[in-house]
């Protein structure tokens, strides 16, 4: 772990996670400013880059690059109730910088104003509208990240609709039961998301439903015929065993699933720049040889 990797998580654990912490109820919408705010200093979109602001599928989206096929579908994370296009222009865009193709992040709705299953039913509609036009890599991190696969069970479950070329995942909440033994188990050596703000955040998401609803909780979903999977985590993470008991669950369905665990590393770290996290830029290395294999 670098240096840098060691500082980043030093103000993780004392500034960010305390502040997370704070984020349901009257104190959310601190939280969402607080990102925006700091995602426009630190996780600028890379210079050069096109970007628009479009609407597909009667929901605003980021277009970022050229607009051909195949595209990059990027679901960003914030636990279904914080985050935006803004927040992960940068991460987008620099996934684009490497592949050469272009990127749409739609702002999906959020919780609690527009609680489960309105997201995924959003971005389902999206990615119609997208397949139509040509193939689509899908993505995500953290909350995306389950958004991510969530649609990948529904478009398995619909015989009419291509399959995304591959499916790229960065630390992805795929269980809201909250049932992984690394959820209490690195409750303290997690260096950012804390334990009960989670569990507070996926309640007003879910206001009510089922936890263990496979489109909620898409570890308990089924996904026949589904493209290749690439998932990276770290293992400090209180979502750890989300990443890993999805990765069993996959290659029992016969699956082309690639797991990438590493040491230390905050939870979906390829959002920070290289300049504050090398080891972000290797990772988005990888994910764009994934992308390039694929074509």
């Amino acid at each position: 772990m670098s240096c840098r990797a060691r500082l980043l998580n030093w103000w993780l654990r004392h500034v960010e996670k305390p502040a997370l912490a704070r984020m349901g109820g009257d104190d959310l919408d601190r939280v969402r400013r607080r990102f925006e705010f700091q995602a426009r200093l630190l996780f600028p979109l890379p210079r050069g880059l096109a970007r628009r602001w479009t609407t597909r599928a009667e929901m605003p989206s980021l277009e970022i690059g050229p607009e051909t096929w195949p595209r990059l579908l990027y679901l960003h994370g914030g636990g279904y109730a914080f985050g935006s296009p803004r927040t992960h222009k940068g991460l987008a865009g620099r996934l684009v910088a490497r592949t050469g193709l272009g990127a749409v992040v739609p702002d999906y709705p959020l919780a609690p104003e527009h609680p489960f299953p309105e997201a995924v039913h959003a971005v389902f509609r999206l990615y119609r509208d997208m397949a139509a036009q040509g193939p689509v890599i899908l993505a995500g991190d953290s909350a995306g990240g389950g958004l991510a696969l969530a649609l990948l069970a529904q478009i398995c479950a619909a015989p009419d609709l291509p399959q995304p070329r591959a499916i790229l995942l960065l630390s992805p909440w795929t269980d809201l039961t909250l049932s992984g033994e690394s959820f209490t188990s690195n409750a303290d050596a997690e260096v950012l998301l804390p334990v009960g703000g989670i569990a507070e955040t996926r309640d007003e998401y879910l206001a009510g439903a089922d936890p263990a609803e496979p489109l909620a909780s898409p570890l308990f979903a089924a996904f026949p015929g589904a493209g290749p999977v690439h998932i990276w985590f770290g293992d400090r993470e209180i979502l750890r065993d989300d990443s890993r008991r999805l990765e069993e669950r996959l290659r029992a369905e016969g699956v082309d699933v690639h797991l990438t665990e590493e040491r230390d590393l905050v939870h979906a770290w390829p959002i920070f720049p290289g300049w504050l996290l090398p080891e972000a830029e290797t990772t988005l290395d990888q994910m764009a040889d994934a992308v390039r294999a694929t074509l």
